[in-house]
């Protein structure tokens, strides 16, 4: 075994920062994450690139935003071309896995790109279909484990689960084909049950069945299986859920119930709505449904507490996935070597202003999301750290105690040395993308937000519209008092934009570096 450090990182999907018990959530329990806390550093400042799935999912490989490396909306991929930083690692002599949710390119069975345009040429990039159907339903339809071509981003052993709750797919998907044939159809049939929030479904399907203890049992005999490696590793492991739909099976159902959650920000406590929020309280009003299910709705109370009861669920379930891992990592005797990482590719609004899911408005409940860090040379005593920080920042971490360079053209930067004291490598700022495929919530064209978060101020701002966002974080923590349009905090406003602005011209990919500059 070499000096390098193993790390485990492990990804929830859908998660809010202060869904973890050791965030301070008065109800879910999440004994076995909070025992990472317990012996690492807890950030409380974390934010996303973008509050997206695929897109963060991209940053966090890459440490660039999404207009950087290209992968900006969900439906479209990471250029194969990228280098991400699991390729640097295994340049670097580490062993790689990645074990549950990749989603670094589309997992639902649409053609990509649609050719929307006339004539020969469609895109502006020449996209080759068969580089980028890997994690694609049509590979995945026989029992037998479809080989994806590896290195496949970087990994060397990839065990991939597509979609979310029952109608997982992927690997998994061919598993559940071998040893539970009659579950193999998805989706999987439903349990009657008493809950009437949508998207609630009771599986009919025994807990061992279900994606999150499948990757739980992947991840555990891969960690097994590495115990007398004379290479570092790099496991990756990521779970589907707590994504809707909001399906806990077993005993993890009924493990909560709807009348222990408390609702925290509601519509009517906003001064003025903004758009998206006013949009969709006059679609609940009048009874429109969400266009699909995976666009954010405005619900009445009863649904948000049980949306937040099933959530919960899913999350404690989770944890007692990571603990089987963790204690997996224990037995291979590789635990005092490995750095522990644990975080989310995004939140949910789950109640936050009555609304549930994710969408084109920007909110702390869906851009700020948990982000642990055990360090085996320092886990004597648990720590947290107030530095703003970005999903950008973990790929260079993760390098710089690996004792690799970077590549040229990361945006991102080792948050290492403000673990160790020095206030001088502090971000002063962070910025959040969004970038929609489609025009919704009143927006008139697809929605282009850009979101700058300091320590005192949140400014949100979309392109095209005559509106925007801004909020005093410390005397309004809930953002509910925008004051974008007040003359008091125009000079706060002014300065805020241009700092925006200042990150937005800075987006420029550096790579190749030029070789004969002028």
């Amino acid at each position: 075994m070499t000096d390098q450090p193993d790390f485990l990182v492990i990804m929830t999907d859908q998660h809010r920062w202060d869904w973890l018990g050791c965030n301070g959530h008065p109800v879910v329990r999440t004994p076995n994450i909070d025992r990472i806390a317990a012996q690492g550093t807890t950030f409380d400042q974390y934010f996303v690139a973008s509050p997206v799935c695929m897109p963060n999912r991209a940053s966090f490989m890459t440490g660039r935003f999404p207009t950087v490396h290209g992968l900006r909306y969900n439906g479209c991929h990471l250029p194969v071309s990228a280098n991400t930083f699991v390729d640097v690692l295994r340049a670097g002599g580490y062993r790689t896995a990645a074990i549950g949710k990749s989603h670094l390119q589309p997992m639902i069975g649409r053609k990509l790109p649609a050719k929307e345009n006339p004539g020969p040429i469609a895109e502006a990039w020449k996209i080759d279909q068969a580089l980028y159907g890997e994690e694609q339903p049509s590979r995945y339809q026989g029992e037998d484990a479809y080989d994806i071509p590896l290195p496949y981003y970087g990994y060397d052993h990839i065990d991939i689960v597509t979609d979310h709750g029952t109608e997982a797919g992927g690997h998994y998907r061919q598993w559940l084909r071998r040893n539970y044939p009659d579950l193999a159809e998805s989706p999987v049939r439903g349990l009657p049950h008493n809950y009437s929030v949508p998207q609630a479904l009771r599986p009919d399907m025994p807990e061992e069945a279900y994606t999150t203890f499948y990757i739980r049992d992947r991840a555990s005999q891969y960690l097994t299986e590495q115990a007398r490696s004379d290479q570092p590793c790099f496991t990756f492991v990521s779970f589907p859920d707590p994504h809707h739909p909001f399906n806990p099976p077993g005993k993890y159902w009924d493990m909560y119930s709807p009348d222990q959650f408390d609702l925290g920000t509601r519509y009517v406590d906003h001064r003025v709505p903004p758009l998206p929020l006013e949009t969709l309280h006059a679609d609940f009003e009048a009874g429109t449904p969400p266009a699909t299910r995976t666009f954010p709705f405005m619900a009445r109370e009863q649904h948000l507490r049980e949306a937040m009861a099933l959530t919960a669920g899913m999350i404690t379930m989770i944890d007692d996935a990571v603990g089987t891992i963790l204690d997996a990592l224990e037995a291979s005797g590789r635990a005092d070597k490995t750095v522990v990482i644990f975080t989310s590719d995004h939140g949910d609004y789950l109640g936050d202003s009555d609304l549930l899911l994710k969408g084109p408005w920007m909110r702390e409940s869906i851009t700020k999301v948990p982000l642990i860090w055990s360090d085996p040379a320092v886990r004597e005593q648990s720590a947290r750290c107030a530095a703003l920080t970005s999903t950008v920042d973990i790929a260079p971490s993760i390098l710089h105690r690996a004792g690799l360079s970077p590549y040229n053209g990361i945006q991102g930067r080792s948050f290492l040395p403000v673990l160790d004291g020095d206030a001088v490598e502090r971000r002063s700022d962070v910025m959040v993308e969004y970038n929609d495929a489609n025009a919704r919530q009143g927006y008139k064209s697809p929605a282009r937000i850009r979101t700058l978060v300091t320590e005192d101020w949140t400014l949100i701002v979309p392109a095209s519209e005559r509106w925007g966002e801004l909020y005093d974080r410390k005397a309004d923590p809930r953002n509910i008092d925008n004051k974008w349009d007040d003359p008091r905090f125009a000079n706060v406003r002014a300065e805020m934009m241009e700092r925006l602005l200042d990150r937005v011209i800075g987006q420029m990919d550096e790579s190749p570096k030029a070789v004969h500059p002028a």
